[in-house]
């Protein structure tokens, strides 16, 4: 299971084990595809590998978890995806139907870890589980600050594959690493995290993805804008969203100019010394939209999912209209982001 990101130096891992002589007999591609030139949400078809000529089977289509057809001559499954830290990113989700899957059919996983680059971030509300979506599968905070091979753990640990099923898995770690350090990722992990900026600020401000906002979609600087049409008047800043191929095909608000914050040089050692997620922005965006039942009305929009499936509360929306303070809606993400922050201690590899 590969992507861009699974690189050693500035060579693909499927590239290197190639040439090691490792029988790869076919790859599993994710979201954004195996070489990550597809858009956020849209399907991927099974196709042969261009440069290598190995078969890619998507699971990201047609299905979203290997079948025992798939791993029939499968001796080992390889992980590798460099993974930003949020519950609404999906290698997360495509990890554990892998694991399912490897269970299920007596096969071992190897993992591959790689750093968080927002592994210092635990914050957000534990996902309500009635809000389980493709964007949210898992009762965890917004913001996880585990790796990967440390979910992987939690994953068999609280047994949270199907039936309780348990996965044969050995991680590699990473040397040198703990969740404080700054990290910058040396290949953008998908086509609209493409800065490091994007990377830092993306668990504050993909929320965006569930109002009537446009949050840089459809523009070089996604996940770094935040803007409407109707803002004019309110910021002075303005951006127009157009068609990008492989980005943004058809972008909210596509062709208008948009008004509202611009974060591209936004400090986010803000973000890492308070150790929190940004909730100013949608609560000021909020306040100055001057057409508020448009606001949180995903019928409006082409985005990803409702605010509630992408916060995991039922609450947080009536929060911002009734205008409660950022205290007030912390609290109420207690105790269960302070339970989840204990139970997350058994599984970490970089204590």
């Amino acid at each position: 299971m590969a992507n861009p990101t699974a690189i050693i130096g500035n060579v693909h891992l499927v590239d290197s084990l190639q040439r090691l002589g490792v029988n790869i007999v076919k790859v599993f591609g994710p979201e954004h595809g195996f070489r990550g030139n597809v858009s956020a949400g849209e399907k991927v078809s099974d196709e042969k590998d261009p440069s290598t000529g190995i078969q890619i089977v998507s699971l990201y289509g047609k299905k979203n978890k290997p079948t025992a057809e798939d791993l029939a001559d499968v001796d080992l499954l390889i992980f590798d995806l460099q993974d930003v830290g949020v519950r609404f990113y999906t290698y997360i989700n495509s990890l554990a139907r892998l694991m399912e899957a490897c269970a299920e059919n007596k096969k071992e996983m190897l993992i591959l870890d790689r750093p968080n680059p927002n592994g210092y971030l635990i914050d957000g509300p534990v996902l309500d589980m009635k809000y389980k979506s493709g964007i949210g599968m898992f009762p965890i905070p917004m913001s996880h600050g585990l790796t990967i091979g440390e979910f992987a753990q939690m994953l068999n640990g609280e047994g949270w594959l199907k039936n309780g099923i348990k996965c044969k898995i050995t991680i590699i770690p990473v040397l040198n690493y703990d969740h404080q350090m700054p990290y910058t990722l040396p290949v953008k992990p998908s086509v609209n995290l493409n800065t490091q900026q994007a990377i830092m600020l993306y668990p504050s401000t993909c929320m965006f993805e569930g109002v009537y906002v446009n949050h840089g979609r459809g523009t070089q600087f996604p996940f770094t804008v935040l803007g409407s049409p109707e803002l004019k008047g309110a910021y002075s800043f303005s951006f127009t969203p157009t068609s990008i191929p492989g980005m943004a095909e058809t972008p909210l608000f596509m062709n208008q100019e948009c008004f509202g914050i611009d974060l591209r040089n936004y400090d986010v050692e803000e973000l890492r010394r308070s150790g929190k997620i940004q909730l100013q922005w949608i609560m000021e965006l909020y306040k100055a939209h001057p057409h508020k039942e448009k606001f949180f009305d995903s019928k409006l929009s082409n985005q990803m999912g409702v605010i509630e499936r992408l916060i995991g509360s039922g609450d947080f929306r009536q929060q911002i209209i009734d205008g409660v303070p950022e205290e007030e809606i912390r609290a109420s993400w207690e105790p269960g982001l302070s339970q989840y922050r204990e139970m997350r201690k058994k599984y970490l590899l970089y204590p």
